[in-house]
């Protein structure tokens, strides 16, 4: 299943028990598969970064001709050899001929000029841009590391700015060039490039203590960002994390993994490691609480919902997706019992990033995350999935598919099949998109 990283929003589906209860009873065990698929230089700004320049068709009308009948004119027309209403006839023939050829090279002159003239056009109106300072409140985060692009993409990503241009060309021309700290910072939604470039430079924007965790973000990421919006050093973090017992983690667990909800929080200043890693778990314990996931499902449930996050591209499919990895625990629908989830490959590798894998990662069954080796769930979360996520896993849609994949990979468009010959099919519309955008390489 090929399937891009997602945003927090939620959405509850008809309850289907069947294949659900199965698996938190422990009838359904080890015997569940799901095909999953999946830089020019800039730039300014931003901790550690170098700047650089990036930089009718016409209506046709139908000639008609008439004829009067029982004329004398009439009954030469059908005995002559070449009568004069035929040679009309051609030359009306040889004239629309002459005319649909120029319109054709006029169409393809148009069409040979759209691309240079939309470029001219675009650079007379300047980058698409908002105006104003935007409307509803967004809090950004940016990242130790992160360049005035990176910044520029996440503020597009969270509509804060219209296109990257019209952010990026601005900060390409700040001298001396801007150098953001990070952490959060309170913007607004829709605002112009300069509106956005001043509240980043504006250290009344910077919001301190606070941390944004966007949902299927893995654990180790997790505590960076912590660390980042806070004044709590990565390494207390990573040691307070060792101490999985101490925040009350269901018995399968060896890690915080999947257990540290994501969400904006804004800490108290000078709260210990431990602290904060507990706000999280408690606040995951809250979604499962208010999801009616009774505390001894807990570890299932947070298993299957955060490879729902992973492996699902629209909050909207999560439900099918759910249905997908149920019957594919299903013996009765699928032998071999192997979920097939590149995300769980990719995260049993240490990239946790990505969701596409090489044939040997997906061959490797040292991986013990590895679904295309190994039935049933992976052995832990791989990931911290939030609440429609694991909505999902309690309320999964009822249907027969076996099959996903995200054929559009920029709006995330994805197609479930019960078959494997309908699967071939929507795996051939996106190679078909993938040579479209070979910028997905």
């Amino acid at each position: 299943m090929t399937n891009p990283p997602a945003d927090p929003d939620r959405v509850p589906v008809e309850v289907t028990p069947s294949g659900w209860d199965a698996l938190l009873s422990g009838c359904v065990n080890s015997s569940g598969g799901v095909n999953t698929s999946a830089s020019a230089p800039r730039d300014p700004a931003v901790p550690g970064a170098n700047a650089s320049a990036s930089p009718t068709v016409p209506s046709r009308r139908a000639l008609r001709e008439s004829q009067q009948p029982g004329t004398r004119s009439s009954r030469r027309t059908q005995l002559g050899t070449e009568p004069p209403r035929k040679k009309r006839r051609r030359g009306a023939w040889v004239g629309l001929i002459i005319t649909l050829v120029v319109v054709a090279l006029l169409a393809g002159g148009v069409l040979l000029l759209q691309e240079p003239l939309s470029k001219i056009v675009a650079a007379v109106q300047g980058p698409a841009d908002y105006a104003g300072k935007g409307t509803s409140k967004v809090v950004v985060m940016i990242h130790d590391g992160e360049t005035g692009q990176d910044v520029a993409d996440s503020l597009v990503d969270q509509d804060v700015v219209k296109s990257y241009e019209a952010f990026y060309s601005l900060l390409l021309k700040e001298s001396p060039a801007p150098v953001f700290q990070p952490g959060a910072y309170r913007l607004a939604s829709k605002m112009s490039g300069r509106a956005a470039l001043d509240a980043l430079l504006d250290p009344a924007s910077k919001l301190e203590q606070t941390v944004v965790i966007p949902e299927g973000t893995a654990a180790v990421d997790v505590l960076q960002l912590v660390s980042e919006g806070t004044s709590i050093p990565l390494a207390d973090l990573k040691a307070a994390a060792k101490d999985v017992v101490a925040y009350g983690l269901p018995a399968e667990a060896t890690s915080l993994e999947g257990f540290l909800f994501p969400a904006t929080y804004t800490f108290a200043p000078e709260l210990s490691a431990a602290d904060a890693i507990k706000t999280l778990v408690d606040r995951q314990f809250q979604a499962l609480d208010d999801a009616g996931v009774a505390p001894e499902n807990r570890w299932k449930t947070i298993v299957l919902a955060s490879l729902i996050q992973r492996e699902a591209g629209l909050t909207e499919d999560y439900y099918k997706v759910s249905r997908v990895f149920l019957n594919r625990l299903d013996p009765a629908q699928w032998e071999t019992g192997l979920l097939q989830s590149d995300a769980t490959v990719a995260y049993g590798t240490g990239e946790t990033h990505r969701v596409t894998t090489t044939d040997a990662e997906r061959g490797d069954p040292a991986n013990p995350y590895n679904t295309y080796q190994h039935p049933g769930l992976p052995i832990g979360p791989i990931s911290n999935p939030g609440d429609a996520a694991i909505d999902a896993a309690v309320h999964p849609a009822d249907g027969p598919w076996l099959y996903f994949v995200t054929w559009n990979l920029d709006t995330g468009e994805t197609i479930f099949s019960a078959t494997a010959a309908e699967h071939d099919a929507a795996v051939a519309k996106w190679l078909a998109w993938m040579d479209e955008h070979p910028e997905y390489g």
